[in-house]
This record gives structure tokens, C-alpha cells and sequence, in this order.
């Protein structure tokens, strides 16, 4: 070998000695909500592909992302459930013969048949690296526990000192949609070296951001402290997503001490009682809204989706604009993390207006004291503040299903007294007000979006 060969090769171990070194140093305790100050904006695989999103489809929505909305802020391109089945299909999953790909430690890699850069145990790294150079985050979803066939084939369990996969598991609780996985008993030896290889390997990958399955419902404490020891210790600023709701209030506490956004409800989907019922649910949470720890309103489901997805054929999103309006608009003003579930090379004009509209994005990012002032008689009036510049936020809904309503507030609810200049948020139309209340004549199932700044 050539000296200049070998000396490359000494210089490329030092450095990732070097990395490997520094990515291993432990964060404190709480720091990982420095890393969502703001609630994480992103695409996500599941409403258009299911289980069954390729590597190509991937590149296609991050190369979207990167040109059309990555100036808004959106950044995060995740690959939902299943990614380390060969055979998996639309409309639901393979649980007759799935073909899973797993390594020696019972650790799930990307099938090659469909992410073809995950050749030669490369795993995520080469599809990571490539939504890196675009400026944006790369996340994943997963399902909590140990795989079923590392349980079954009694895999090792890396840093376990000899502790194998069968000694850490439980039948009980065990998911009851998708059986690929056994509960991991936290206080088993093995358990958090367990979590903590897997997330070593993810740290590897240059994963930004993962989906955690089944741990909502019911509210699984053991096994989500040991996945924020495991993120904690990984070296790697990760994310964390705890899936699906709906998320219990009792576990509100320990929630916003250990993830980083939670789900208030189980999937939501285009049709309208998802929404209402989503927006039943989200009252008992505005409290929990703050910086590092986002409630979850779930992906917003608009444009294309279901292409090869769980329910329903590929379609355009059977809600109305009305109905799509009054969706993204509360995703905003409750501070949600916001997910887009369509595929997004294929929106056309009207879906990108509802994801680039720049003062929504700010009232997303900047907007405190958030709160409900009412919901009654199908009427629902939500509002916050933004610091920065002054201005008061107000969403009106009228969420019945027959009859028009007259939605108001009172401006002193506001902390608005006088006369107060008003941005229609989504047309842009500017006025003044100078009575005592502002309020909309809304058609059933719309909304309308208002900045108010006090001219006193």
C-alpha cells in the first residue's frame, strides 16, 4: 500500500474517532427542548405512501421542500412506519409474511429493494446525507419495543454483555394494529442498552427527527424513559415524536419532561368530523403549549394523498377550501408541529398558498399565550399575542354543520382597548375597527384568520 493511501486512511480513523467522541458525550438533563423552540414544520410519507414509501418518492418531496418551502421554514423530510419491510403493501400492512431486513443486533435496517442506497449496510446514511446538502432534517418512525424475530432468534443485544433479546421482552401490551414488535420491560438488565443501540445507529445514520409508535395509547412510561436516556446519550440532537394519541392528560407532567411533541388524537384524516374532533380534544392542552414541547394536532392531510396509502384510493383531499382553511388554520394558532401528509410535488397552487402565506408562518413561530376564549353553539374563538411586535392573533370558527353564524369577540378579551388596525390573515385585506367587539358572518365550517394592532 502506498504511504499516502495509508495515511489517508490513519487521518480518516482519527477523525472519526475524533466525531465518534464527541457524539457520544451525554446532553443534560432537559436540553433536548432547546432543539424545537419553535413547533418542527416538515413532510411526512404516511397519508400518501402507508408502509410502503421508495427512496425515489423520498428525494422527490425533499427536492420540493428545499425549493419551494424550505424560506418558510419547513425542513424535516420523514420516512414513516415500515421501512424495514421488503414486501409491505397499500391499504394497510403485510402481517401474513412480511420480510424483514434486521442486522445482528436485532436493530431494523431499510430494505434495499426499495432505498436502494441502504446497500452494503449503509443503512439511512446516504439518503440523510442527501437531504442534509439541501439545508434540511431527516427523521424517521419506528415502533416501540423489541422486534418479535430478534426475540424469537435470540439475538445479542449490543453492550449488553451477553444479555440477548429474549431476556428483555413481554407478550403484555404488546401492540395490538401491528404485532412486529414485543414490549421492552424497562427495568430489565439489557432494556436500555437495548434503546440505547438503536439510537446509536441512528446517530450514525444522521437522523434529525423520529416518530415513535404505540406509545400513547395506553401511555407507556417505562419504555418512553428509556428512549429519552437512549436520544439523551446518543450524542445526536434527535427529536422526539410520541405516537399516536390519544395522549392521556394524567400523562401531561411526564409527556412535556421527556418528548418533544405528543399526539392529542389518533390519525386524522380528510373528512370533517376528524377535525371537530380533534378540536374537542385540544381544549384540555392549550396550557401544555410552550417552547420544546408542542401538543400534536397529528399530519395535515391536504393535497395528494393516499396514493398508496392506508385508507381510502389516491385522491385530492375530500375536504372543502372552507374546511381546508379552518384546518391549517388552527394547526397554526394552537402552535402545532406541522406535518404536511400529501405528496407534495403534486400540490397544486392552493394547497402551496396554505403552507407559504408569510404571516402565518410568523404568527406560527412568534405567537405566546395561547388560549381558548370559548367553544359553545358550534362557535369557536382562539387567540395569542406576539411579543415582538405588539399584535393580538384571533381564529373564529363556526364549526355547526347548517347555518351561518356571527362569530365575535369582545376587544377587551384582547387586551384591545380603542380603535385597532386588522389584517385578514389569509386574503390580506387590511382595515380599522373602532367598536367594541370584531367578529365574521361565517358559512358552516369556515373561519377567519385576524392580526389586530391597537392604534393607542
Amino acid at each position: 500500500m502506498k504511504k499516502t493511501n495509508l495515511l489517508a486512511m490513519l487521518i480518516g480513523t482519527f477523525f472519526l474517532s475524533v466525531v465518534s467522541t464527541a457524539q457520544t458525550k451525554p446532553f443534560q438533563k432537559e436540553e433536548f427542548k432547546q432543539w424545537a423552540q419553535t413547533p418542527p414544520m416538515g413532510w411526512n410519507s404516511w397519508d400518501c405512501y402507508g408502509p410502503t414509501v421508495e427512496e425515489h418518492e423520498v428525494k422527490a418531496n425533499a427536492d420540493y421542500m428545499a425549493k419551494e418551502l424550505k424560506k418558510f421554514g419547513w425542513e424535516y423530510v420523514v420516512v414513516d412506519i415500515r421501512w424495514f419491510v421488503e414486501n409491505d403493501k397499500a391499504g394497510g400492512y403485510n402481517q401474513t409474511d412480511p420480510r424483514y431486513v434486521i442486522d445482528q443486533y436485532g436493530r431494523y435496517l431499510p430494505a434495499v429493494n426499495r432505498f436502494p442506497s441502504a446497500k452494503d449496510g449503509q443503512g439511512f446514511k446516504p439518503l440523510a446525507d442527501y437531504i442534509h446538502r439541501k439545508g434540511l432534517k431527516f427523521g424517521i418512525h419506528i415502533m416501540r419495543g423489541i422486534p418479535k424475530k430478534a426475540v424469537e432468534e435470540k439475538m445479542p443485544i449490543k453492550g449488553a454483555n451477553g444479555i440477548t433479546a429474549d431476556q428483555v421482552y413481554s407478550t403484555a401490551l404488546q401492540c395490538e394494529w401491528l404485532r412486529d414488535n414485543y414490549t421492552v420491560v424497562a427495568d430489565k438488565p439489557g432494556a436500555q442498552e437495548y434503546y440505547n443501540s438503536i439510537f446509536e445507529l441512528y446517530a450514525q445514520w444522521g437522523v434529525d427527527f423520529i416518530k415513535i409508535d404505540d406509545l400513547s395509547r395506553p401511555y407507556h412510561e417505562g419504555e418512553i424513559n428509556l428512549i429519552r436516556n437512549a436520544i439523551d446519550h446518543c450524542g445526536r440532537k434527535i427529536v422526539l415524536s410520541t405516537s399516536p394519541g390519544e395522549t392521556p392528560i394524567s400523562a401531561a407532567q411526564h409527556v412535556t419532561t421527556h418528548a418533544n411533541m405528543w399526539r392529542m388524537v389518533d390519525d386524522v384524516w380528510d373528512t370533517w368530523p376528524h377535525i371537530t374532533h380533534l378540536m374537542d380534544v385540544a381544549q384540555k392542552w392549550y396550557p401544555y403549549i410552550s417552547p420544546g414541547t408542542w401538543p400534536d394536532c397529528d399530519m395535515i392531510p391536504l393535497g395528494r394523498i393516499s396514493i398508496r396509502g392506508e385508507r381510502g384510493n389516491d385522491r385530492m383531499t375530500r375536504l372543502t377550501k372552507d374546511e381546508q382553511y379552518t384546518l391549517i388554520t388552527f394547526f397554526n394558532i394552537f402552535k402545532s408541529p406541522l406535518f404536511f401528509g400529501g405528496d407534495l410535488p403534486s400540490n397544486d397552487a392552493f394547497t402551496l398558498s396554505l403552507l407559504t402565506n408569510k404571516e402565518v408562518v410568523k404568527m406560527h413561530n412568534e405567537s405566546t399565550a395561547v388560549k381558548q376564549l370559548f367553544q359553545k353553539d358550534g362557535k369557536i374563538a382562539v387567540t395569542s399575542k406576539n411579543a415582538k411586535d405588539g399584535s393580538v392573533y384571533l381564529a373564529l370558527f363556526n364549526i355547526s354543520d347548517k347555518e351561518s353564524q356571527k362569530v365575535s369577540v369582545n376587544l377587551s378579551e384582547l387586551g384591545i382597548s380603542g380603535a385597532a388596525e386588522v389584517l385578514n390573515m389569509w386574503t390580506g385585506k387590511k382595515s380599522k375597527i373602532a367598536s367594541k367587539e370584531i367578529g365574521a358572518d361565517l358559512k358552516p365550517h369556515s373561519s377567519v384568520l385576524y392580526q389586530l394592532k391597537s392604534k393607542n
